[in-house]
């Protein structure tokens, strides 16, 4: 039911796409390989835009039965290619059939509407699919992304050609595969390789619309591509989550929600909190409680169920955090706890708090993706608002505070996607943001995702006067 094309033994270089996502050639399928995959899903595209959109959302729903039917494999799979806890992993893949089964329901939507045209005369606007969508998913939490993506394309009559991550390949092709199953031949075309083979699905002509998570710098690169010839780009991308604590709240809880955003998934989710600043009146004893948390988390094997911290999907991922951390410490910074590998097999990192940051640090200033808190304290809330609606991400923010005013003047003030108050994650489902600024650009997720796929076309219809029409 789908075309997975392997690597050829000659790749092509990508001069673009930044080294995070390109860190094999080997793996890179050829251009003969990317080129039949766009083919194919071109020409699968005549009959799949012609399926009626109940079928299409009964494909979907299949599928979305299917990763629940195979939700522990999948689970399997991630863990223990990138280190992911695995109940985590589990927890991953059934949000994955969620987003198959929401876009099943909300693709039954309006598909346009009619208008008010002149009497005897027909007027509507309808909704189209726009062709070939490339969807390039990341390595860290690929089953969310990916499904969310593919289902708002599937659904909406687009075929796609999909390129997971190599960093996490076989997850990303096992959910694929699932989701192809239920597809007729054709419609979702698999491709395994790296950046190489991102950047030539970017630049192919009859690619319509390129959908990537991930890096920021690669996220610039394809919307220059797109712009340069015309497709649509829907790109998010990395973020440098800011979390403000406000004067008043409770130390212990609020310490709590800045380690859940720091340390989950070892900080290796666009979400995660990279940024902490912390009111002056409640910083010491928030610092006092985050550091007992940070050094009561318990790593290990991902499987175990008392493991609480999970490894940096790599060791290239490891260099990145060490070296920020590092630097932060020669500029001043001071580490409360962590700041140091473990001594495990792997690529682990201890937990790590540090004060004493500033503007100007890279642990403030980029991402990190790691476990690694950086604090800033700050003599008001209207100082804290500053600082963290500065630099040049606009992905999410979270604030903790029992002030109904600040909470409200955080929503109005902070340009970002995502506004989290007083949890750091959550959310309901058909939510919707766009992230900002370096962080990206279109819907994300949820029903809104769906108009970004399509494209509208105005039709006006005047009958055949009788005279003509006999004459």
């Amino acid at each position: 039911m789908t075309t997975t094309l392997t690597p050829q033994d000659t790749p092509v270089p990508s001069p673009a796409l930044d080294a995070a996502d390109a860190p094999d050639a080997a793996e890179a399928a050829g251009a003969a390989q990317v080129a039949a995959a766009v083919e194919g899903a071109a020409d699968a595209a005549r009959g799949w835009r012609r399926t009626s959109p109940g079928d299409r959302a009964a494909a979907l729903r299949e599928a979305a039965a299917q990763v629940r039917a195979h939700a522990d494999d999948l689970a399997g799979a991630l863990c223990d290619t990138t280190g992911k806890l695995l109940r985590d992993a589990r927890g991953s893949a059934l949000v994955a059939a969620e987003l198959l089964d929401e876009a099943a329901v909300t693709g039954l939507g309006a598909t346009g509407r009619t208008l008010a045209g002149g009497s005897g005369a027909l007027d509507w606007v309808r909704a189209e699919p726009r062709g070939v969508v490339a969807v390039l998913t990341p390595w860290n939490d690929p089953y969310p992304a990916a499904a969310g993506l593919l289902a708002a394309a599937l659904v909406t009559g687009n075929t796609v050609v999909h390129k997971p991550s190599e960093r996490s390949l076989e997850p990303g092709l096992q959910l694929a595969r699932l989701v192809a199953g239920c597809l007729p031949d054709g419609v979702l075309q698999l491709l395994s390789g790296d950046g190489a083979v991102g950047a030539l699905l970017v630049q192919d002509p009859r690619v319509d619309v390129v959908a990537h998570v991930g890096s920021s710098a690669t996220g610039a690169w394809i919307r220059q591509q797109c712009a340069a010839r015309g497709a649509k780009a829907i790109v998010e991308n990395g973020g440098k989550d800011a979390l403000l604590v406000d004067a008043g709240v409770d130390p212990r809880w609020a310490a709590e929600q800045i380690a859940i955003g720091a340390f989950t998934n070892a900080g290796q989710l666009c979400t995660s909190v990279e940024r902490v600043y912390l009111h002056e009146a409640v910083a010491d004893a928030v610092l006092e409680e985050l550091v007992r948390v940070a050094e009561e988390l318990r790593p290990g094997d991902p499987r175990a169920p008392e493991t609480t911290l999970c490894r940096l999907v790599d060791e290239r991922q490891l260099h990145v955090v060490e070296q920020q951390v590092e630097s932060a410490l020669e500029a001043g910074a001071s580490a409360l706890t962590g700041a140091r590998r473990l001594d495990l097999p792997g690529a682990w990192y201890a937990p790590t708090v540090l004060t004493g940051c500033r503007p100007g640090m890279a642990v403030m200033d980029e991402e990190t993706f790691g476990p690694v808190a950086p604090v800033m304290r700050v003599p008001s809330w209207q100082e804290a608002l500053w600082e963290a609606d500065s630099g040049r991400y606009g992905l999410a923010a979270t604030v903790l505070t029992a002030d109904p005013q600040h909470a409200m003047e955080a929503v109005e003030v902070l340009d970002v996607g995502t506004v989290k108050v007083n949890a750091v994650f959550g959310g309901a489902p058909g939510g919707s943001a766009d992230p900002r600024r370096a962080s990206g650009q279109g819907r994300g997720y949820g029903p809104d995702l769906l108009g970004e796929l399509t494209q509208l076309k105005a039709v006006h219809w005047e009958p055949v006067s009788s005279e003509l029409r006999d004459g």
